[in-house]
């Protein structure tokens, strides 16, 4: 049988919130210049292009209401985390994000979830990925890492805390993908060496990519267990992927990128 034979999609629960009031305001990460024009009516069409690629995988998506005053609630993400039936709602590092939290909360609670908060700053699945019975959790910039303890005991799952050391990869989002429950792709150079180690350990079918795809976010992707969503910058990734079984389907985020996000940060997974 051939290895693409063995890959399988399953539908997937997302979701997004439009780049309605999107702009680069403040500088947060490495990617932010707030010289750097924005155009915004085309981020909310590569954000719809999105959307719709998602649709036509037979994905669902939910929508929800951006806030005026909230340039970066696009990246949603960030929101928090959703597992187990379970919710953790994000605590955001800087203040310019921290009523996202809130908005988000609100999701949650509509839809029948309580909306636990951590004391320690956590931002989400930015630094949280789920990974078959494993949380993986990102720290070095954002999320603290006392937080790790905190989610694991609130989602009932065991987390494996990864050190980023590369400021353009602020995100565990931005250095690792999750490709379905026994492989991921990530950038070697964004860990330390403890965290190298324990993902070789942990994936020893990892995809490494390279330095030329990871500097467009190339990691910052979503994946039903066949169709990865990538950004289209992301070739060599993407050859990866196909040689791998995995079919890769590329999305022009460019004004995303400005604020630091693309594919991932654009997407909130509700997981089972």
């Amino acid at each position: 049988m051939p290895l693409q034979a063995r890959r399988t999609p399953t539908i997937r629960h997302y979701v997004m919130t439009p780049p309605t009031f999107f702009a680069v305001e403040y500088a947060i990460n490495p990617w932010m210049d707030p010289a750097v024009p924005v155009d915004t009516h085309r981020a909310l069409d590569q954000w719809d292009t999105l959307r719709r690629i998602y649709k036509e995988l037979g994905h669902t998506v939910e929508l929800e209401e951006p806030v005026a005053g909230l340039p970066d609630m696009v990246y949603a993400a960030n929101g928090g985390v959703l597992v187990n039936g379970r919710a953790v709602v994000a605590r955001f590092a800087y203040s310019q994000r921290a009523a996202e939290s809130d908005a988000y909360a609100e999701w949650m609670v509509r839809h029948g979830y309580t909306a636990v908060r951590t004391d320690h700053v956590n931002e989400g699945q930015g630094d949280l990925l789920v990974a078959g019975r494993v949380l993986l959790a990102g720290h070095g910039f954002r999320t603290d890492v006392r937080a790790h303890a905190e989610i694991a005991a609130a989602v009932g799952m065991p987390v494996v805390s990864l050190r980023l050391v590369d400021p353009r990869f602020y995100h565990l989002d931005t250095a690792l993908a999750v490709l379905d429950d026994q492989t991921v792709a990530y950038h070697p150079p964004a860990f330390d060496t403890p965290s190298r180690d324990r993902l070789r350990t942990l994936f020893p079918d990892a995809i490494e990519v390279a330095a030329a795809d990871a500097q467009v976010l190339a990691l910052n992707a979503v994946s039903d267990g066949y169709h990865v969503v990538l950004p289209a910058a992301a070739t060599g990734f993407a050859a990866q992927l196909r040689a791998a079984g995995f079919d890769p389907v590329g999305v022009e985020l460019s004004e995303l990128l400005k604020g630091g996000g693309s594919v991932k940060c654009c997407t909130l997974e509700v997981h089972p």
